[in-house]
């Protein structure tokens, strides 16, 4: 069948990135009458409408998120009440509360939103992180006997324990307290904890259902200080550690982590945490905004709280930072910690209140990503050298990818899983050796496969496990790792087809270089931040040409970019990250791209992050000047298919017909094609869509090789 799915298609002449390209179908009128009712622009009402927003009130509520009226969370949180009762009673009782952590910026910033927030409320409270290099995720046993032997009265979790059944009982049997505060998805069977707070627990319409760990933290903080009247000086700083942890997880930037997100940025610049200040001045955060606003606030035009930077703020007229901000340079630092360091240096560098000591933790942070950046590269190499000898013959059968290997660093192979993701199109789950008798893993995972669903349909060849639908973490013992590799190839040809085997790219629209321009940029600021769920908008240009291109730092494209448009040629910047094994790029291509502003000696430029590139084959040169031969054969994913231009009427039409005589009829300039037996049962198809968008390339690239040689 045309519309079955597809694999990989061989690429003449060089390696490019392997890809499917999905490019939204252009709705040119739709868009314009909704950009007219809401006051935008038409290409960002289109992005808009690529998001799932299609009515006037759904995309005023995503513009300004703060014109939501929010459910109070009491009303959402079936648990919240009690979780507030018992921590008010733990307060006034002076009952020793411990807060049982997480070693990723999610639980780490958690962790030490709490403790500054119940300390300043009054409680006598402490923490643990259990150890990753020896103990791996979430509360386990030795914690609560250990939190009884310090005369703890009330455990609360945060980002785990919902997974913590045997703990949480135990914690139980001896008279603790349990408040599990976790995001993760749900087991089978939910810990006996006095109280959960979960937004899985939650209806799925609510606004507060996409919170990280530290949404769910924010929200508990928040209502208790609420309930006990003293939200004074609390809010600010525990927003901030939402919105670093709320980024650094990936959640997803809608609802109010949209809404509490957007305000956080424009608030950490002007943090009065020392910490969040050594990390912006150590990570090199240059925060940025809109020059007018800026000029607006010096002259008292806005709030006293605008007018009047922090003092102990290093940043000079501060305006916001954004997502990736956080994404490429705080939250990696925070990160690396929790990978191969002490968690406790955050959480000092997060609480402390004097700027001397947070600078020395915050260059505690930078040495250690340092290194932690080595550690990727050694391992990702050895993981890649690895895969090359063992798997990859193998993988678009198994269409899963399980390494383990001694002597990896389990610190840092989750990293490595997604680049590992990113190159294969698969999913992937990697681990090391603890000891000659145990393996603890990371997991990484395309759109199409869900983690979690994974590992519980292997739970009884595991030991530890939990995670969400994009990523998990597993122990096991080894003797079991060639059953949970055969499992796992089950469970993978059972949810993926062969077309999922490529990375995604979702394309927005296309767009021609001499558009791309400041006044683009700016209309485009009214989507941030992006991030989860709300992805940077990505572009494209067909056929443009690479006028220069060279290796700049470990292993990035940076290179040159020109169009020429209506007899005047234009040229951009551009930068392709990690993309060093696909150096050259060929002089024509396609490319997908993301924008970006890039600052240098007080100069500001609009610059291309490229994303994507295939080879250009353009349908309307065909369509202009057809091969001679009129049909040809070709192989694609294993079958045979035939392919050639005829008369309709008077235009000539591409036909790709299969085996079994169904047929793909093109005609030049249209985005919908008819796929059938015969004009009279065929059905409309949008050729841009992956499944026919990939035969259709396959089926012109043999056309261009026959063309070439004749």
């Amino acid at each position: 069948m045309l519309d079955r799915a597809v694999s990989e298609v061989s690429k003449p002449h060089r390696r490019l990135p392997n890809q499917r390209w999905q490019i939204y179908q252009q709705k040119p009128e739709f868009a314009q009458n909704l950009a007219v009712l809401t006051n935008i622009s038409p290409i960002v009402s289109q992005l808009l409408i690529n998001r799932g927003m299609e009515t006037p009130e759904q995309i005023q509520a995503f513009l300004n998120p703060e014109s939501l009226v929010l459910p109070s969370p009491l009303e959402d949180f079936p648990d919240l009440a009690i979780s507030l009762e018992l921590l008010q009673n733990a307060i006034a009782s002076q009952t020793k509360i411990a807060i049982c952590g997480d070693y990723d910026a999610d639980g780490m910033t958690s962790t030490a939103l709490l403790l500054r927030s119940l300390r300043t409320l009054g409680a006598q409270v402490d923490y643990a992180i259990p150890s990753r290099m020896h103990e791996g995720y979430g509360i386990n046993k030795r914690i609560v006997e250990e939190f009884h032997s310090e005369g703890v009265g009330l455990i609360l979790t945060v980002d785990n324990g919902i997974s913590a059944f045997e703990p949480v009982a135990r914690a139980r049997e001896l008279g603790l307290v349990v408040i599990i505060t976790d995001h993760h998805d749900l087991p089978q069977k939910l810990p006996p904890a006095n109280a959960i707070l979960n937004p899985k627990l939650i209806a799925e319409s609510s606004p507060y259902r996409g919170v990280a760990g530290v949404g769910v933290a924010y929200i508990l903080a928040v209502s208790l200080a609420q309930q006990l009247g003293q939200t004074k000086g609390l809010i600010q700083p525990m927003l901030a550690l939402f919105t670093l942890g709320t980024i650094a997880d990936l959640a997803p930037l809608t609802g109010v982590n949209r809404r509490w997100v957007k305000r956080g940025l424009q608030h950490l610049p002007k943090s009065h945490l020392p910490g969040v200040q050594a990390l912006i001045q150590v990570g090199g955060v240059q925060a940025r905004g809109d020059e007018k606003a800026g000029e607006a606030g010096e002259q008292g035009s806005r709030g006293a709280e605008e007018k009047i930077p922090n003092p102990k703020s290093k940043i000079q007229n501060p305006k916001s930072l954004k997502p990736e901000d956080i994404g490429f340079r705080l939250g990696p630092r925070i990160n690396a910690i929790g990978r191969i360091g002490n968690p406790q240096t955050v959480i000092e560098l997060l609480t402390t209140d004097d700027m001397g000591v947070a600078l020395e933790k915050a260059m505690q942070c930078e040495q250690i990503n340092a290194s932690r950046q080595l550690m990727c590269e050694q391992i990702e190499q050895e993981a890649i050298a690895y895969v090359e000898t063992e798997f990859v013959a193998s993988l678009q059968d198994d269409r899963v990818l399980v390494i383990v290997q001694p002597n990896w660093h389990h610190g840092v192979i989750g990293i490595v899983a997604s680049r590992l993701v990113e190159r294969y199109g698969v999913p992937v789950f990697i681990g090391t050796y603890e000891d000659e008798g145990h393996i603890r893993g990371s997991a990484r995972s395309i759109p199409e496969f869900h983690v979690f669903e994974a590992l519980e349909y292997c739970h009884d060849l595991l030991g530890k496990f939990g995670g969400h639908k994009a990523a998990g973490g597993f122990s096991l013992p080894a003797e079991n790792l060639q059953m949970l590799r055969s499992r796992l190839i089950e469970f993978a040809n059972q949810c993926l087809e062969p077309q999922h085997l490529k990375p995604l790219l979702k394309i927005d629209a296309e767009v021609n270089l001499n558009h791309l321009n400041q006044q683009l940029y700016q209309q485009l600021n009214a989507l941030h931040p992006c991030g989860m769920d709300n992805p940077d908008p990505v572009f494209w240009t067909p056929n443009v040409q690479v006028v220069e291109q060279k290796i700049v730092g470990k292993g990035h494209i940076k290179l040159t970019i020109a169009q020429t448009v209506d007899n005047q040629e234009y040229k951009i910047k551009a930068i392709a990250w990690r993309w060093g094994d696909y150096f050259h790029l060929p002089s024509r291509v396609d490319i997908a791209y993301k924008l970006r502003e890039n600052y240098f000696n007080g100069n500001t430029s609009i610059e291309l992050e490229l994303i994507g590139v295939r080879l250009p084959i353009q349908i309307q040169q065909f369509f202009a000047s057809p091969p001679i031969q009129s049909s040809i054969t070709f192989e694609y994913n294993q079958r045979q298919y035939t392919c050639g231009f005829y008369k309709n009427g008077i235009k000539a039409e591409l036909r790709i017909r299969n085996s079994e005589g169904k047929v793909l009829a093109i005609q030049p300039g249209h985005i919908i094609g008819l796929v059938g037996t015969n004009r009279q049962n065929a059905k409309e198809v949008d050729i841009s869509q992956p499944q026919y968008d990939n035969i259709i390339q396959a089926a012109l690239q043999s056309l261009s090789v026959l063309s070439a040689e004749l």
